[in-house]
């Protein structure tokens, strides 16, 4: 009978872990299953490439700008239902995006209400997590979810290129919409999170925490098209440095305001949307920069592979995709195995020793990329990366939230998916911006010294790409040439010229999601040696 029990007893907490996951899993494909499939769904809702970019754009805004309200709402009215509020937003905004008939519609739908939805669930998962799972099985649990979240993102080109290729880009969101209600009707056998007295929002608050985290995510999110620093050709500027730095300071600035008035709610003796004093737990600022990190290389790298694969060597979205797999298996069995078979190992050490996987796979990938260098290329890298983030998973979250006492549990949700959205799209924005400029000052360098390519043609290549580099692949340029009609010559010259300083680009980007990696070794003295435990309000 006690077999028997407990048999049962695992079954449910199987069933609450997978519930939970399945919702970690349908937010975060959104960020990668349309990427291939961009140019069918502009072309299908009657808009350019631009107006569907902007879309991604705008969804990863709008979780950034109300993740952090999201949380505290988790403690007004109790952690499930706000999960469950949140799944039944996100799957109308699903459905609505399934049957757009334009960009008006697809942005209310994908970018609005599946945004809002995210910043409901999201931070109501990590709390879910912590009050049905004791202590000492946390960190299996926010492995696993964190791990779903991932292979998500890795699967989502896989995910939409098949759908796209032999159905259409509609059937991911409808999908979805059956996704959410199975985990709504799943969501019945999870425990709600304990949430502490119940007191009213900080709507100042909330409305400084958006504005500062959107206007700050908002210039990152801007910087691949209007410059870092020096603004690009026609692109805004003020004193002659790009928009992007204003937006960014105004951003923190806003940042700041909210963190001084937060301060002063305290002193006031109401409740504030961040408490401050959780800013100053070692622990927790800890657990908060290696996610910084974690997703700053993650993005990066699953910006920076799918390129390779698919424009540099030519892979369908398919192969693309399929090639990808193999970090999903090292990320799943490492967030799974790691805490299963090394329960008390020293979190501190598996952080450091999952950065330095990371590391490993972005220099030997960096290495690998050669001028004859065929898919094969990216597996090994993929798994030591893969590798890597299935360690940080396996640790983080059980850190973050051990750092603060169960009832904050949803506020530290909050404010830990704000840092992962700014790390993700910081990583993937910089990746880009290395990539391009890169890839532009090694195709001009090339050209200007191969006497083939006549002084004009170099000079109009220079104004073409000083405005805005595309990454292209050679039978795009080939097309290009030719309409162009470039003598064989000058197109034979300018697809070396591309192939060599497209894998400068490449080799560039990767070797900054390196530097990172390496940088955040630095920051890991606050991660705990010992497993962390609960702390009791």
């Amino acid at each position: 009978m006690t077999d028997t029990a407990g048999a049962a007893k695992r079954s449910a907490a199987g069933l609450v872990l997978g519930t939970l996951a399945a919702g970690q899993f349908v937010m975060a494909l959104d960020s990668s299953v349309m990427n291939v499939s961009i140019a069918t769904v502009a072309e299908d809702v009657g808009t350019t490439v631009t107006g569907i970019q902007g879309a991604i754009t705008a969804y990863t805004l709008v979780m950034a700008m109300f993740m952090i309200p999201g949380g505290k709402v988790g403690q007004l009215i109790g952690r499930k239902r706000a999960f469950m509020i949140g799944c039944a937003v996100y799957g109308c905004g699903s459905l609505t995006t399934a049957l757009a008939p334009n960009l008006p519609v697809l942005l209310f739908g994908w970018s609005f209400l599946e945004g809002i939805g995210a910043a409901f669930i999201l931070p109501a998962i990590v709390a879910l997590v912590a009050g049905n799972f004791p202590a000492e099985r946390r960190p299996a649990a926010y492995g696993l979810v964190a791990a779903a979240g991932a292979v998500a993102i890795a699967l989502g080109p896989l995910i939409g290129g098949v759908a796209t290729t032999y159905f259409s880009w509609r059937w991911v969101f409808a999908g979805e919409v059956l996704i959410v209600l199975v985990i709504l009707l799943l969501a019945r056998r999870v425990a709600d999170a304990p949430t502490g007295e119940r007191t009213r929002i900080d709507l100042v608050g909330a409305v400084l925490s958006a504005a500062g985290l959107g206007t700050f995510v908002f210039g990152v999110l801007r910087s691949s098209e209007w410059g870092w620093f020096l603004p690009k050709a026609d692109a805004p500027a003020w004193l002659g440095i790009s928009l992007v730095v204003w937006l960014m300071l105004t951003g923190l600035a806003v940042i700041r305001l909210f963190l001084h008035w937060e301060a002063l709610i305290v002193e006031r003796g109401r409740d504030p949307l961040v408490d401050p004093a959780m800013l100053r737990n070692r622990q927790l600022t800890g657990g908060l920069t290696m996610f910084f990190f974690q997703y700053l290389v993650q993005m990066g790298v699953f910006f920076v592979v799918p390129l390779y694969l698919s424009v540099a060597l030519g892979l369908s979205a398919l192969d693309t995709g399929v090639r990808i797999l193999p970090l999903s298996l090292t990320l799943l069995a490492a967030a799974i195995l790691i805490p299963r078979f090394l329960p008390n190992v020293s979190p501190r050490r598996v952080v450091r020793l999952g950065i330095l996987a990371l590391l490993a796979g972005a220099v030997a990938l960096m290495a690998a990329l050669d001028a004859g260098a065929g898919a094969d290329v990216v597996t090994v890298p993929l798994l030591l990366i893969g590798l890597g983030m299935g360690a940080l998973a396996s640790q983080l979250g059980s850190v973050t939230v051990s750092a603060v006492p169960d009832e904050q549990s949803a506020e530290v949700g909050g404010i830990q998916n704000a840092v992962t959205n700014l790390g993700a799209s910081i990583g993937t924005a910089l990746a880009g911006s290395v990539l391009i400029a890169t890839l532009t000052t090694s195709f001009l360098t090339t050209i200007e010294q191969n006497p083939a390519v006549p002084p004009q043609v170099t000079s109009q290549a220079t104004d073409e790409l000083e405005s805005g580099a595309p990454f292209l692949s050679d039978a795009q340029l080939e097309s290009a040439l030719d309409k162009a009609g470039t003598s064989p010559e000058v197109s034979q010259a300018a697809l070396d010229a591309n192939n060599e300083a497209r894998l400068d680009g490449l080799r560039a980007a990767l070797a900054i999601l390196a530097f990172a990696a390496l940088l955040a070794i630095f920051f890991t003295r606050r991660i705990p040696t010992t497993q962390p435990r609960s702390k009791q309000a």
